[in-house]
């Protein structure tokens, strides 16, 4: 692969939990294809799991009739994964988890996959279009 051919992969998944299992394996399959190490493929897979629960969840509210867009785009130096759903986008003011809060039960146990996708990943962008929904961006750069 070179930087101006880039490799592209088109998954529609089914707003169904346990669906995301299928993206997070191409996703890492691509990854290893690329020569990432097994601990970024880890850290890959938990993002790309992450984002696609978000996208079901809460963009297309688990309607199985509505489809989350995952898109795998590879050149040489990188693998973008592009999560969209037909939602609303993410909240501009989501705060980090506050640990000690969540194991005081203050706050839901729930929360941290933002964080998580956002401490994984090299790059991460949350954009919203009106016309077409949400979508999660993240970026993992391959270190040669």
């Amino acid at each position: 692969m070179t930087a101006t051919n880039k490799e592209v992969i088109e998954l529609f998944v089914p707003s169904r939990l346990d669906f995301e299992q299928v993206a997070v394996d191409a996703a890492a399959s691509l990854a290893r294809l690329m020569g990432f190490s097994d601990d970024r493929v880890e850290d890959l897979m938990t993002a790309v799991g992450e984002a696609c629960i978000n996208a079901i969840e809460h963009g297309n509210q688990e309607n199985s009739n509505v489809k989350v867009l995952v898109e795998l785009i590879a050149d040489d130096s990188k693998l973008q994964v592009d999560v969209h759903d037909q939602g609303k986008g993410i909240p501009r003011n989501i705060q980090k988890p506050d640990i000690d809060a969540k194991i005081a039960r203050k706050q839901s146990p729930r929360g941290w996959g933002l964080f998580l996708i956002q401490s994984l990943m090299d790059e991460v962008e949350f954009d919203w279009n009106p016309e077409t929904g949400g979508v999660t961006r993240m970026v993992i750069h391959l270190k040669q």
